[in-house]
């Protein structure tokens, strides 16, 4: 069952044509294959001396001696101190703490600062005189010219109307008292169509993410990251996901639904074009897929495979060959071969005239180019499927995210390389600790067989018994104890492990080692040194964001541009990543936010902070769901009303407040406008100063003003 949005991504998808499979079966495709075959050389070779870092990675992490390592006669200990695993591990908790805070990824989706299409706010005002509304010309809601989406001359709210979006059919019984822009009276009510399309679609992505499983790809790229120095992440592309549903029968009756998916990518398997620094540059890449029979032939069911070529190569017969690395990350080898295919797939650059000669149809719009973005998949050197690049705009489905930047080379620098030497230095140094200890804890015995009965079993054990030369002169056997200097190794050993923390920038306490002196011996201590400890690693958590988040949500944006069919969610949005905001420990930046409360309490300052951000900022620093602890702009007001009245007094004969309408806690409704200048900050009456308005003056011209409502 294919669900309409994934139908139309494949309608877009242009691809060889025949009468089963939309795909011509006996087109000669001989240029295409030695075209791919030559770039996964080329990746493959460049990348050589990348998995000679990785394999040394992967023995540090494992606590493994490469065939580098050779051991002398004297040498006994084999001991490996696996620090790096500590390292590796407590930066990878670092990651995940990260992209899974509050239990949602930071992620989210707002308007551009001057959003086209869309108005960014509009208003109407309930009260507002019958002699000031009509069809009111209206004025760019931009704030530029010459960006092709001024409202034409004569422009009214009509024209409004139709930049509302998802807001249109709502608004359209108050079409003709609407404003754009900001309320400026206190009973304007406020719209923010940009602002509502974009929470849907942050909420949209984030629905998505979940559905998806995107957490298990995540922390398995969060790893490799921390390990290999380079996190992969594939998608999203449409796939179809079975629910398991039974009918009133009792019988299985499978429910599929079309998503975007996302998959890990194994930098083992993750072949990018050697040319290229980062996935910007990238001109193509190729997946190899390690596949069995029944995976290659699920590839049937997939739009777009050639279902009689993949028959063909299955009876072939298996094709897949083990790299040289691939016996040191497995714990088996078996010394059959292995049953599986290997299928490459390729996303990148191909010429247009090479396209045309293997039958592609090319859109009239893109004849004029000379190479076009494809999607080729081939195995046993056979092609089994071939299709332009279904996404708009054409871009190779991949984020690349590295632990430590290089700014010279595709893949990153993790934990274990950076600690390399480090960790060599500790096992040397413990090794020779102890054998030393072995050494010094037992006598070194000299024997002197001339005094002897030869023929002697010369072993030591305890009761041992030695028969000696009838009147042989001097003292057989001796002993000697050879000296213990191995607490000078481990001085040695506890130096290499402090260059281990400085080399990764994670200190031991951060992972849990006891024994901190000085300040750390408190909790505000503690708290000061993680906090200082989450510095080194601000950067990492910046490439996260820069390599890893955003590219992820810009993906899925559009994806639901180009495929979803809900003009809700569409606007000039942009995603944000948010996983530098949330990398301070919760203690401290609740204690910072407080601060900056006492601050704003200001107030001169207080017209100037948003109150409500940083409420649902404490929310999140204590690990609460701001949604349900804290309040909207309306809600609040309400909240506020009631609270005042039931701070009033309650003696018999006190007046109420003037303006004050019981029956309307709101304040919206029933309550005259006032005439006269706007309030200035520092002035009364003005909402941001400590002291109350001149109530002398309010009550003047008629009323109590309510707050201004405001929908978002």
């Amino acid at each position: 069952m294919m669900a309409d949005d994934e139908i139309l991504m494949e309608d877009d998808a242009i691809a060889l044509e025949d009468a089963a499979d939309t795909v011509a079966e006996d087109v000669d495709v001989s240029n295409i294959i030695p075209f791919i075959m030559e770039k996964y050389g080329r990746a493959e070779d460049y990348r050589y001396q990348d998995e000679e870092r990785w394999l040394r990675s992967y023995r540090n992490y494992r606590g493994l001696y490469g065939p580098d390592v050779q051991f002398t006669e004297a040498e006994k200990s084999r001991v490996f101190i696996k620090v790096t695993k500590t390292k590796t591990l407590a930066a990878y908790g670092q990651i995940v703490d990260v992209l899974f805070a509050n239990n949602k990824f930071p992620l989210s989706v707002d308007p551009t600062e001057l959003p086209e299409g869309v108005v960014e706010s509009v208003h109407f005002d309930p009260q507002e005189p019958e002699e000031l509304r009509g069809e009111t010309a209206l004025s760019s809601p931009y704030g530029f010219a010459g960006d092709g989406v001024d409202l034409p001359a004569g422009a009214t709210s009509k024209t409004l109307v139709e930049q509302l979006g998802p807001l249109e059919d709502k608004l359209q019984p108050v079409e003709d008292k609407l404003k754009e822009g900001p309320g400026k009276t206190p009973t304007a009510i406020e719209f923010s169509p940009a602002k509502i399309a974009a929470k849907k679609m942050e909420k949209k992505i984030h629905d998505q993410l979940e559905e998806s499983s995107a957490s298990k790809s995540l922390r398995s790229s969060a790893f490799e990251m921390a390990l290999f120095g380079t996190g992969i992440m594939k998608g999203p592309f449409a796939t179809d996901k079975e629910y398991p549903n039974w009918n009133d029968d009792g019988e299985y009756d499978p429910m599929f639904k079309t998503v975007p998916q996302v998959n890990h990518v194994s930098v083992w398997n993750f072949y990018p074009d050697p040319d290229a620094n980062n996935m910007d540059e990238a001109q193509f890449v190729i997946e190899r897929h390690k596949m069995s029979r029944t995976q290659l032939r699920n590839l049937k069911k997939r739009p777009y495979f050639r279902s009689q070529v993949i028959d063909e190569v299955i009876s072939f017969g298996e094709n897949y060959n083990k790299k040289y690395w691939e016996d040191d990350l497995s714990d088996y080898s078996p010394e059959h071969g292995i049953d599986r295919f290997e299928v490459l797939e390729y996303w990148g650059t191909v010429d247009t005239e090479m396209l045309e000669e293997q039958g592609v149809e090319i859109p009239t719009e893109l004849n004029d180019f000379d190479e076009l973005q494809a999607n080729v998949w081939i195995c046993n050197g056979k092609l089994i499927r071939m299709v332009l690049n279904p996404f708009k705009p054409a871009k190779i489905p991949y984020v690349a995210a590295p632990y430590e930047l290089n700014p010279y080379s595709f893949f990153g620098v993790g934990i274990a390389e950076n600690m390399d030497d480090t960790q060599t230095l500790m096992n040397g140094f413990m090794r020779m600790a102890v054998d030393n200890a072995v050494l010094s804890g037992n006598l070194i015995v000299e024997v002197d067989e001339t005094n002897l009965v030869p023929g002697q079993d010369l072993s030591l054990y305890p009761g041992k018994v030695f028969r000696r030369q009838g009147g042989a002169p001097g003292q057989a056997i001796f002993g000697t104890k050879f000296p213990n200097v191995s607490s000078e190794n481990m001085m040695l050993f506890d130096k290499a492990r402090v260059l281990a923390d400085e080399s990764t920038g994670f200190p031991s306490f951060a992972h849990g080692q006891t024994g901190v002196q000085g300040v750390g011996r408190t909790a505000s201590g503690i708290s000061m040194l993680m906090g200082a400890a989450a510095g080194s690693i601000k950067t990492v958590i910046k490439n996260v964001d820069d390599y890893l988040l955003r590219p992820l949500g810009e993906g899925f944006f559009r994806f639901n541009m180009q495929f979803d069919f809900d003009p809700s969610i569409k606007g000039d949005l942009e995603v944000k990543a948010r996983g530098t905001e949330s990398l301070m420990a919760n203690e401290v930046r609740s204690q910072r936010l407080m601060q900056f409360m006492q601050v704003a309490s200001n107030p001169t300052l207080a017209p100037f902070a948003k109150f409500q951000y940083i409420i649902r900022e404490i929310a999140k620093s204590m690990d609460l769901d701001p949604d349900k602890v804290t309040n909207n702009m309306n809600e609040a007001a309400l909240q506020a009303e009631l609270m005042k009245q039931f701070q009033a007094p309650a003696q018999e004969g006190q007046e109420a407040p003037a303006g004050a309408n019981p029956m309307d806690p709101t304040g919206a409704g029933g309550a005259n406008i006032g005439v006269g200048m706007v309030p200035q900050p520092g002035e009364q009456g003005f909402s941001g100063n400590e002291q109350p308005a001149n109530t002398q003056q309010t009550q003047a011209v008629g009323q109590q003003q309510p707050p201004v409502a405001s929908v978002q």
